[in-house]
């Protein structure tokens, strides 16, 4: 008896790659450790928390050096090692560099407003919430399977709503907070429904079996198997903004602490495009049929609505900048959706995912670094009105060159070369796919783009209204408009990089 029961106890015990899991498990690890440390730490000693908070995201990031040398999976099936929950792959560290780089400028940002916010955030369970959810952003490239995929999405995802309304007494906030969480759970219980088909159609999580097996679905569970693919894919496509599932984007963003906001639009975005890829080209390559067309009808409108929206606002409006910033992201939204839809229809279906992280890696740099000018000038001017960068030159000329510098990227002109490179990989891959039409309709767009970009960068070298008053630019800010400066003129130089770095290596 204990003879036969110890190969089977042998065959249910899986070993654990702890390097594979370190960067996303050192986050949630230093999460725990300042949740605990704010019990003992004394009022006048909180900032420790943030730059405790600040090194453990640089250590996460720091861990996907090890695992450049080959891929790596862990907990695996016991009777077939290739079936994985986890997979430290190409494609995993490219996604986890972006989402825990972003975390960390998103901390630098943070530790100055939490100064700054004077106790209204509390900074004990701020650091926390954002150490919780990039965790969860870390662990979702990694995931292989349907269930651990939406564990990581709900760890990135439950904090964040927190953090969106996390600052006392304030409606706006509160208000912001409820509609991103009604907003999110709904896209949750829509991907649980849609999961739920797909499992009793195949009998797996695991995406690479869902991919053989869907395709010889029994002629009953057929019907039940396109409509769980459906919901799965309306669930995610409200995780992306893409619209009409964006309407949450633009009073969240104006009513989170600017940081936070920061966060949401670069690790938030990659954090439903990667579960995004990952459903469709991995676990649904047999279905491109129903999702390349529908991804392609919502890049088309993602990108129409966002720009209309961003080209709407007015610039002596309350929080316009922020709001600008906000649709402009509902518009990058557009662009990061068309390679995904173009793998439907492209022979070389890495090369499309390719594109897509390449444009999300570049927008990552230069919105953060448009962020934290922002936050810089929020310090003054708490409204943060378009109006309000009007001679920026004047009273901070680096501050404005550097924004300058960023919404020229955005915008796809010289001197950001990385942005208009971007953009020609995104529009290269439409065309190469076949898709000439959204191929036309992103080029309409990134010309409505231009508009509101040179606009606000104009406003910037214009004579300031009465005597300039200078900003004086806290370490952290400073240094998070440094590295992302740095990233966004590197790769301007030799955009060529971004495309070697995101080699995805995803098949």
């Amino acid at each position: 008896m204990s003879s036969l029961a110890q190969p089977l106890a042998e065959s249910l015990v899986q070993s654990v790659d702890w390097l594979a899991i370190a960067p996303p498990t050192v986050a949630a690890a230093v999460a725990l450790v300042v949740l605990v440390a704010d019990l003992f730490v004394e009022e006048n000693r909180k900032a420790l928390l943030g730059w405790t908070s600040v090194a453990g995201l640089a250590a996460s990031a720091l861990l996907l050096l090890p695992l450049l040398d080959g891929d790596r999976s862990t907990f695996c099936l016991t009777g077939d090692p290739g079936v994985c929950s986890y997979t430290a792959d190409r494609f995993t560290l490219v996604i986890q560099f972006l989402v825990l780089g972003g975390a960390l400028l998103a901390a630098l940002l943070s530790v100055t407003a939490l100064k700054d916010a004077k106790k209204e955030l509390p900074e004990g369970e701020f650091w926390f919430l954002l150490l919780s959810s990039a965790a969860g952003a870390a662990l979702l490239p990694a995931s292989r399977d349907l269930a651990t995929l939406i564990v990581a999405l709900e760890v990135a995802s439950l904090p964040a709503f927190a953090l969106v309304g996390l600052r006392f007494g304030d409606r706006k906030s509160s208000e912001a907070a409820l509609k991103f969480f009604l907003s999110s759970v709904t896209a949750t219980a829509v991907s649980l429904m849609g999961i739920s088909f797909v499992y009793a159609s195949t009998g797996t999580l695991y995406l690479t079996q869902i991919a053989e097996r869907i395709q010889n679905v029994d002629g009953q569970l057929e019907i039940l198997a396109q409509t769980g693919v459906v919901l799965t894919l309306v669930g995610f496509a409200f995780k992306t903004a893409a619209v009409p599932f964006h309407f949450w984007v633009p009073d969240t963003y104006v009513g989170a602490p600017l940081p936070v906001a920061a966060y949401l639009s670069v690790v938030g975005k990659a954090v439903g495009f990667t579960g995004l890829i990952l459903v469709t080209v991995i676990a649904l390559p047999s279905y491109a049929d129903v999702w390349g067309p529908a991804l392609a009808a919502l890049a088309a409108l993602t990108m129409t609505v966002g720009n209309v929206g961003a080209l709407r606002q007015q610039a002596t409006r309350a929080y316009s900048a922020v709001r600008l910033l906000a649709w402009s992201s509902v518009g990058q939204a557009g662009y990061l959706l068309v390679p995904i839809a173009a793998a439907a229809y492209s022979d070389d279906a890495e090369r499309s995912i390719g594109s897509t992280v390449a444009y999300a890696l570049m927008y990552a740099a230069v919105n953060l670094g448009a962020f934290a000018v922002a936050a810089l000038v929020g310090r003054t001017k708490t409204l943060n009105r378009i109006s309000d960068y009007r001679g920026l030159y004047a009273r901070n000329p680096l501050s404005a060159l550097i924004l300058a510098f960023f919404l020229l990227c955005l915008a796809g002109l010289p001197p950001g070369i990385v942005g208009l490179f971007a953009k020609v990989t995104v529009f290269s891959a439409a065309v190469d796919a076949g898709l000439g039409w959204l191929a036309v309709v992103m080029a309409v767009n990134v010309v409505i783009a231009l508009f509101y970009y040179l606009q606000w960068t104009a406003l910037l070298f214009r004579g300031p209204e009465g005597e300039p008053v200078k900003h004086l630019v806290p370490a952290p800010v400073t240094a998070t408009m440094a590295l992302t400066g740095i990233v966004g003129i590197a790769l301007s130089g030799a955009p060529q990089l971004i495309l070697r770095f995101a080699d995805t290596g995803l098949f």
